[in-house]
């Protein structure tokens, strides 16, 4: 049994990490700069990120590969460097997941290739495939348990992504953003999720939402996923709150007892993997790995409705939850992350 199966069948529930670029970003990275680099630049601060989400009590650290494809290498000209930054950023998380003294999971980021599919655009689903692999083959020589792919749109590169990981010999999950009008950018909706990937040679260990426009927003998401298949094993990593421009920073909204209340609400939902996205940092973690320790021992409320998720996390950015028939879809309050 792969590490994050067995995991899953000892805990129930699992605490992923938080945001990596975010964080970056606070230890200096500089907008522009590939986050890739700086796993042959500056190892020791991806080094020392990691091992901060292991010492929140996160379970599943992803590697710093996010954008470590072809595709989005070649806008630093280094299509060529592949295989050694994610190697390299593999064997980094490796080392501090080996070191932690109990069980972590490594997982392997890996983004979207940042290209539109024919017909849409001129990437091929061959070669879209074939970057994967290329990716996912550096991953697998520098010690990642699964390849974690994130923040997808399209069902044709979410298929080329999924193909890619049987060919490389990896198990793997599959998160999307839903970030437009309750769906992805090109139409997935979430309670299609599952059956998208049904017919898959090799099944996904999990599937769920990530990023997106908020907290509350993703919630819904996990709601649509999980009525679709109640027994499917569901990712929750949302972001932490809302975006906001503060000067020349982005900020994001989410306090820590507010995540600590997704991660309670995420449970409700029936998500069995919970971490952050943009914006949430190891203080976060701490909050969310006390809500999920202590919420795994408490009396469930049963599945949370569209309004008690608004009630308590905040407002809806999109349309609302196919999940909750006694919520109709409507326009929900706020304003549209730009």
């Amino acid at each position: 049994m792969d590490l994050l199966s067995r995991l899953l069948e000892e805990k129930g529930v699992l605490l992923a990490d938080g945001a990596t670029g975010t964080n970056l970003f606070e230890m200096g990275l500089t907008s522009g700069h590939s986050p890739e680099f700086w796993n042959d630049e500056e190892p020791e601060k991806i080094r020392k990120l990691h091992q901060d989400f292991v010492d929140a009590g996160s379970d599943i650290i992803l590697t710093n590969t996010f954008g470590g494809n072809r595709h989005r290498l070649k806008l630093h000209n280094a299509q060529d460097r592949v295989f050694e930054l994610n190697e390299k950023a593999a064997r980094i998380a490796r080392e501090v997941a080996d070191n932690a003294g109990r069980p972590v999971v490594v997982a392997g980021s890996v983004g979207p290739t940042g290209e539109l599919l024919v017909p849409l655009g001129a990437l091929t689903k061959e070669e879209a495939k074939e970057a994967f692999v290329e990716q996912m083959e550096g991953l697998k020589a520098g010690g990642a348990d699964v390849v974690w792919i994130e923040t997808m749109s399209a069902v044709d590169e979410i298929e080329a992504a999924a193909a890619a990981a049987a060919q490389a010999g990896m198990p793997y999950v599959i998160t999307a953003s839903f970030d437009t009008a309750g769906k992805t950018m090109m139409g997935l909706a979430p309670g299609d999720m599952p059956s998208t990937l049904s017919g898959q040679s090799q099944a996904p260990l999990a599937m769920g939402a990530n990023c997106g426009v908020g907290a509350s927003d993703l919630l819904s998401s996990v709601l649509d996923m999980t009525a679709a298949n109640p027994s499917a094993i569901v990712v929750a990593k949302a972001n932490c709150g809302i975006p906001e421009i503060r000067g020349e920073k982005v900020v994001y909204t989410g306090t820590p007892e507010l995540m600590a209340d997704y991660t309670r609400m995420a449970m409700d939902a029936g998500a069995r993997i919970i971490g952050g996205c943009c914006g949430t940092s190891c203080n976060h973690l701490r909050y969310m790995r006390k809500a999920l320790d202590e919420h795994l021992t408490d009396e469930k409320p049963g599945r949370p409705t569209v309004e008690e998720i608004v009630e308590k996390i905040g407002p809806m950015k999109n349309a609302t939850s196919s999940a909750n028939d006694a919520a109709p879809r409507r326009e929900r309050r706020g304003r549209r992350r730009a």
